[in-house]
């Protein structure tokens, strides 16, 4: 089984390829979906960390990313937090899929080189895009002032940097089904 990371900054377009590499049969493994049910699961340590993200018995996701992407010490807390969480739950899932003798898995890690997990991975794909481009993808769809898109950005690694750590690089600087050829033949080189 061969095991790759996929990363790349905020609005660079990975959703969008993780989507299609699913679509192609890989078994993609989305940390911020694990994130999510760890945020469940761990609801009463959040809630304690940051009292100010709780409302009664419920987390509000909106309070609690205000005030980790504007306070590096906050975020490392919360980091602390999930990322076991996040890396046991994909190691289990990434064991089920050896056993079922999966070829391929991709692990759809927004913070892989942050965390300091390429080394885990037989390689990693980054998805790159303009800035500007980002920017207006990311306001686009969310709703983020271009202050919250920049302070998500600068809260990773830059983007020229993990374009540098990279084995493959896919560039999304076109349209949609531009990037569908080119997940297409990556997907064609790494699995022959």
């Amino acid at each position: 089984m061969r095991l790759v990371g996929l990363t790349g900054s905020i609005g660079s377009g990975k959703s969008t390829v993780a989507q299609r590499l699913r679509e192609l049969g890989v078994l993609v493994l989305d940390a911020d979906e694990y994130a999510r049910e760890g945020a469940v699961v761990l609801k009463a340590e959040i809630c304690r960390a940051f009292p100010e993200a709780c409302r009664g018995d419920e987390l509000d996701r909106a309070a609690l990313a205000r005030r980790v992407f504007n306070d590096p010490e906050a975020r490392k807390q919360l980091e602390a937090l999930l990322h076991p969480y996040v890396r046991r739950r994909m190691r289990e899932e990434t064991e089920k899929a050896k056993a079922k003798g999966q070829r391929l898995v991709v692990h759809d890690i927004p913070l892989l080189f942050e965390t300091g997990r390429e080394g885990d991975f037989a390689g990693v794909l980054v998805v790159a895009a303009p800035n500007e481009l980002r920017m207006a993808r990311v306001m686009a769809r969310s709703g983020l002032s271009k202050d919250e898109f920049t302070a998500r950005d600068q809260s990773q690694i830059p983007q020229e940097e993990k374009v540098r750590r990279a084995t493959w690089v896919i560039w999304n600087d076109a349209d949609l089904q531009m990037l569908r050829e080119r997940v297409d033949a990556w997907y064609r080189e790494v699995v022959k």
